[in-house]
């Protein structure tokens, strides 16, 4: 029986995933409510944050973080991130990775959904109505008028005893004493909203600290499966898909550590073709930092992400602009050449 490379890799990723539960107790994985990055008035119960607390604190249940005049990145399951805008307030209700759940109780936030797995059941609760997250994607929450908006992906809205499917386009307004309302939102005002511009600024640097996480791993080791891994010099955690590739719903591509040699390189100068396999970009290194107390555990298992092969990804040369000046393994890439707007993702083994 013939036997494909794809087969084998696969098997080389189950031996991985159990390795990894064997390795869960002498890990730590940073769990739903870990701050990963903050700009400007940001506080957790009180406390204001820095960016050294980036990665070391977290919430707990009924703890809060809120923002004045500033925005946060909050991680919650592996692949997903919650981003807060200006006056804004999140209180965590569920932190466990099997039921994660948070509620807005001020200003507005974005959910970045780069990876559903399917024991992961993510929720947001607004004005005591619930949002289940169903698919991959994107999605917007606002507390005053409340409201729940599917940029990209699928979710279920769920008040009192009324259910309302919501796909991709559509938001569902909402109050006290009223019924709620499903209807196509604008797409050009969502794109114009300052916390849509930063959150698409924070999903290239995702991005980037990906590949430059999986770089580190696969010269180093210290890979155990698809989960957030710290990156000390982009001083986050960078999240690692288990197999292949995949894109978020900004357009940025996210690599495992077995395809971060298929990642276009992006120089001060923009493009440079024929190099494959390494990201440069102007980052201040940080290399004398230590680890904050939580890093690398893994998830249980990896559904896996699309992959391509080389032929493919010459075919997906076009896409927004990025991959361009392929040949024999050899890919190019121009620096901000993957945004496109919310587009429907492309992660595969998804919900």
């Amino acid at each position: 029986m013939k036997i494909s490379v794809r087969q084998i890799w696969q098997v080389a990723l189950v031996l991985v995933s159990a390795a990894a539960l064997a390795a869960a107790n002498s890990t730590n994985m940073p769990p739903p409510g870990t701050l990963n990055y903050v700009e400007g008035q940001v506080f957790v119960q009180g406390q204001q944050q820095t960016p050294r607390s980036v990665g070391s604190t977290y919430l707990e249940p009924h703890q809060q973080i809120v923002t004045r005049q500033g925005y946060a990145e909050m991680l919650l399951t592996p692949g997903v991130y919650m981003r807060l805008g200006h006056n804004s307030a999140v209180t965590m209700i569920s932190p466990g990775l099997a039921n994660t759940q948070v509620q807005l109780t001020r200003g507005a936030a974005i959910l970045e959904v780069d990876e559903l797995f399917k024991q992961n059941n993510v929720s947001v609760v607004v004005d005591n109505s619930r949002t289940e997250i169903d698919k991959t994607g994107l999605y917007e929450f606002h507390a005053l008028p409340a409201s729940v908006g599917v940029l990209d992906g699928k979710a279920t809205f769920s008040d009192d005893d009324q259910r309302i499917n919501l796909k991709k386009g559509h938001e569902v307004l909402f109050a006290a004493a009223q019924a709620p309302v499903r209807q196509k939102f604008n797409k050009s005002e969502v794109e114009n909203d300052p916390l849509y511009r930063w959150s698409m600024l924070r999903g290239e640097y995702a991005t980037e600290a990906n590949v430059n996480e999986g770089e580190m791993l696969m010269a180093g080791g210290g890979w155990w499966g698809p989960g957030w891994y710290w990156d000390p010099y982009w001083w986050s955690f960078a999240f690692m898909p288990g197999w292949g590739l995949g894109w978020g719903p900004f357009g940025y591509p996210f690599f495992s550590p077995w395809y971060v040699g298929l990642a276009p390189y992006y120089g001060f100068y923009g493009y440079a073709p024929g190099v494959a396999g390494h990201y440069r970009y102007a980052a201040r290194r940080l290399s004398n930092n230590a680890l904050p107390a939580l890093a690398h555990k893994p998830t249980a298992d990896s559904p896996g992400f699309r992959t391509f092969s080389h032929s493919q990804m010459a075919m997906a040369g076009t896409h927004d602009g990025s991959f361009r000046g392929m040949s024999g393994g050899n890919f190019g890439g121009m620096r901000g050449g993957f945004a496109g707007g919310f587009h429907g993702g492309g992660f595969g083994g998804r919900r």
